[in-house]
């Protein structure tokens, strides 16, 4: 029996069971390969995508379970202009990259619920997601530089 959920504004009817991790439906059956397998228990972030606007670990959601819209990097914006992804360029973020994805959804969640963090909340929303480079001054350094951006934009 197929399962309907919805990705990135696109409805699916995914025929899989129902206890299928939604990391394994993102990557294995719609080819989304922003959310990255990392440890499969929920502790890295590699995995992270938007659940109605909150960060949630997809290797933690079962397929049953996936009944609001889900976000993944590759919806965050159709034109790459978030200001989020605008940020992680121009600070330039990425090392390796492998952790990105689920970082800057991360972070585009915690800038939708408070526009102007302080390092203290930006340490303690993103401390939920692991970068083996150590990118971390610049993962806040960006997440600053996105909140002044979108402050900029809608001024």
């Amino acid at each position: 029996m197929a399962i309907k959920v919805t990705v990135n504004n696109q409805v699916h009817n995914v025929d899989a069971a129902p206890d299928t991790p939604l990391l394994w439906v993102l990557r294995d059956v719609l080819n989304y390969t922003g959310p990255k397998y990392g440890c499969g228990i929920g502790f890295c972030g590699a995995c992270t995508v938007l659940v109605a606007g909150k960060a949630m670990r997809s290797c933690q959601i079962q397929l049953s379970d996936a009944t609001q819209p889900i976000t993944t990097i590759e919806g965050l914006s159709t034109d790459g202009k978030h200001p989020v992804q605008v940020a992680w360029t121009e600070v330039d973020v990425p090392q390796c990259g492998y952790c990105q994805s689920g970082q800057m959804l991360a972070a585009a969640a915690l800038l939708t619920r408070t526009p102007q963090p302080t390092d203290a909340q930006i340490d303690s929303a993103m401390s939920g997601n692991l970068c083996r480079c150590g990118t971390y001054p610049r993962i806040r350094q960006a997440i600053h530089h996105a909140a002044a951006f979108a402050a900029q934009k809608k001024a």
